[in-house]
């Protein structure tokens, strides 16, 4: 029973000090690979900065198809309790906001796994989302 209670204090300690996030980090990785068919995947390369210990801003580069514009997303994330709160500006046009929140899951030494729930106040729709990348 002793050993059931340590390991159990020691997974909810490695939990707690994984989810912090730091001034200096670097987020690297997929703005969102929920929101296409299967068929249709494509790569939506994110770049972020974490600016202070619970800000990260961050550029988000997406295309749609051959045929359509590059959109350059300009978003933002708040910290608190292992949770975010979330905000994007798709080409900096705040008539498209996007807003959400949502948790940051680190996998392994670095590996994140990014799910949110977002509300696009342009289309007055909610999505799921899920981002993948890497934190150093």
């Amino acid at each position: 029973m002793k050993n059931v209670l340590m390991s159990f204090a020691l997974a909810v300690l490695c939990t707690v000090s994984v989810n912090a996030q730091e001034k200096g980090n670097w987020y690297i990785g997929a703005g969102d690979i929920a929101n296409t068919a299967w068929t249709e995947w494509s790569v939506a390369p994110t770049v972020g900065y974490g600016i202070t210990n619970n800000l990260m801003v961050g550029l988000n580069v997406t295309q749609a198809d051959s045929s359509a514009e590059m959109e350059l997303d300009v978003h933002a994330r708040y910290f608190w309790n292992g949770y975010f709160a979330y905000a994007s500006a798709p080409n900096l046009d705040t008539d498209r906001l996007t807003v959400g929140v949502g948790k940051m899951f680190n996998i392994h030494k670095g590996i994140y796994v990014d799910p949110k729930v977002v509300y696009d106040t342009n289309m007055k729709t909610t999505n799921l989302m899920l981002g993948v990348g890497l934190k150093f």
